[in-house]
């Protein structure tokens, strides 16, 4: 070879291996990209109600995906369970007395820093769509797209960047579908985003798309074991049992939660006035499923005195009344498992899947009949537990199972850090990356509670407590001073209060220790009790004079 021929040679493999370099850094610079976050909650979902779970009470195939593919948490809690407080607490992950938003009536400061907003600063694109119950316009998100309130399930009303506008159509579908849009044409698709894709299923009143209308209506629900506990009085249980207003067989309405016009005593229930808002189309489907299944409920049961039937048909009204409510939840989570699957479907096609996040959670739990209620409130298990399946391929590995207390406090630390920003010192969770990831075990064993809307619907008394892995210690206030303690090894439906209990009388100096460090750990108090039942109570006396 000569020397111009060698030099040409020299030169070509050089710029050969520059240009090998250069892409070797753009590649490496590319997958330093961010990851996404889609952060996808329903309301009031039950965890018994993902069959992931393992309860067998309906299949939800598309979220277990996100379990099987990722990890599943079994101990996951809330700090406050009702709707808006929630909301609050995994924006900010601050308790409710620290960001203020303790009940469904206080406001809400959109002016205080939130993960979207500290991700939106650092060069995430930020969209909120479907329902976050807190009012004023939303701040952190490039665009917002929601449910004023509680929305409607047909023809709902959405708030889009603050402007009122009605669509036509189901609102699982409807928020599934915005949530696809702003996936593929709303967003810059050079930054790595955060979409928050909300659905306002399962909250009551339970309104099934119209191609779920008569799905299970070939099953007979068995009720829990626990359904027919105000029999007894709530054996074993406090005050604050006792007086709840949310039992199936008794404050469930034959109208606004059975879907009847007309009641089986022959007078209106009202609920024609929620059916105005239906097409002629969906109101004859609507029709069409429920009206013989009415009837047939009215010509077995009859009109007569509900006081003079034996107990044996007592119980089977009630029956009848806890498979409408279940089957009518059960019908809505359907359309939310749908939803799953399309936006799942659509990152898989479109190359996303490896780099994004993936979270389905609830705000809170819900009962299902346990103990015969609907709702949530309580600091029992099944509203204090919530749902929590998350997958991130780069990190965290298939077929995870997660038994540690995390909190909903702990959603906006965790996707910080995973971002790669600094969480602030005012955030009082704690982020889950590398306890999820398997790479540390090390986590809390105590967790704090508070709840403060009382008296209001449903009349869940006011109180706070702690959980540990195996015990629960709560206090009812304001109207009555009432402990209970539950040993939830020994008793997981929590039907004995052991507070009194010599047999447990370390275990209860040890949970008032860990409850009063809690407290003072995240700077709670009487005082603060006290401050929020009093502003609430000045707003419920203007309300009922």
């Amino acid at each position: 070879m000569n020397l111009s021929k060698l030099s040409l040679s020299i030169f070509t493999a050089s710029i050969a291996f520059l240009i090998g370099a250069c892409e070797s850094k753009v590649m490496e610079k590319k997958d330093e990209r961010p990851p996404n976050i889609l952060f996808i909650m329903a309301d009031d979902h039950a965890y018994q109600a993902i069959s992931a779970y393992g309860h067998g009470l309906n299949e939800t195939p598309n979220i277990d995906r996100i379990a099987q593919e990722g990890a599943i948490f079994t101990r996951a809690t809330v700090t406050n369970s009702i709707c808006a407080p929630s909301r609050a607490v995994l924006l900010t992950g601050k308790h409710s007395f620290i960001n203020g938003k303790v009940d469904n009536v206080q406001p809400f400061d959109w002016e205080q820093d939130n993960f979207p907003k500290l991700l939106q600063a650092n060069g995430y694109q930020t969209a909120l769509i479907g329902k976050i119950h807190l009012d004023g316009l939303p701040t952190g998100f490039d665009y917002s797209m929601v449910l004023p309130g509680q929305g409607n399930y047909y023809n709902p009303d959405f708030l889009v960047n603050g402007e009122k506008k009605r669509f036509e159509g189901y609102v699982t579908d409807i928020t599934t579908d915005e949530a696809l849009k702003w996936l593929d044409q709303g967003r810059d698709k050079d930054k790595p985003f955060v979409l928050m894709y909300h659905q306002k299923a399962p909250h009551r009143n339970w309104k099934p798309a119209p191609e779920y209308l008569t799905l299970y209506d070939d099953k007979d629900f068995t009720p829990p074991a626990s359904f027919f506990d105000q029999e007894t009085g709530y054996a074993g249980r406090g005050t604050a049992a006792r007086t709840q207003e949310m039992e199936i067989d008794g404050e469930a309405g034959w109208g606004h939660d059975f879907k009847m016009v007309i009641d089986p005593h022959g007078d209106s229930t009202g609920f024609d006035k929620e059916l105005r808002r239906f097409t002629p189309e969906q109101l004859a489907q609507w029709n069409a499923a429920y009206d013989p299944k009415n009837e047939a409920f009215k010509k077995a049961f009859g009109q007569g005195d509900e006081s003079t039937f034996s107990v044996e048909k007592k119980r089977e009204i009630a029956h009848w009344k806890f498979n409408r409510y279940i089957k009518d939840y059960l019908r809505t989570i359907r359309s939310v498992d749908d939803g799953v699957g399309e936006v799942l479907d659509y990152l898989e096609a479109n190359g996303l899947a490896e780099n994004t996040i993936v979270v389905y959670t609830s705000d809170q739990g819900f009962y299902l009949g346990e103990h015969g209620w609907f709702d949530k409130r309580f600091m029992y298990e099944q509203s204090f537990r919530t749902p929590l399946l998350i997958r991130y391929p780069k990190e965290i590995k298939p077929g995870v199972t997660i038994d540690k207390l995390v909190q909903n406090l702990d959603f906006a630390p965790t996707f910080l850090d995973y971002a790669g920003v600094d969480v602030p010192k005012e955030m009082q969770g704690e982020s889950f990356r590398k306890l999820v990831s398997g790479e540390s075990d090390e986590w809390r064993d105590a967790v704090y509670y508070t709840y403060y809307e009382y008296p209001s619907v449903h009349m869940v008394k006011r109180h706070y407590g702690v959980a540990t892995e195996r015990y629960k210690l709560m206090h009812f206030y304001y109207d009555i001073d009432e402990w209970e303690m539950y040993d939830l090894k020994t008793d997981p439906a929590e039907m004995h209060n052991i507070y009194d209990d010599p047999r447990y009388s370390d275990v209860r100096a040890t949970m008032h220790e860990r409850l009063k460090a809690l407290r003072e750990k995240y700077g709670d108090s009487d005082a603060n009790d006290k401050k929020y039942l009093d502003a609430y109570m000045e707003v419920y006396t203007k309300r009922n004079n």
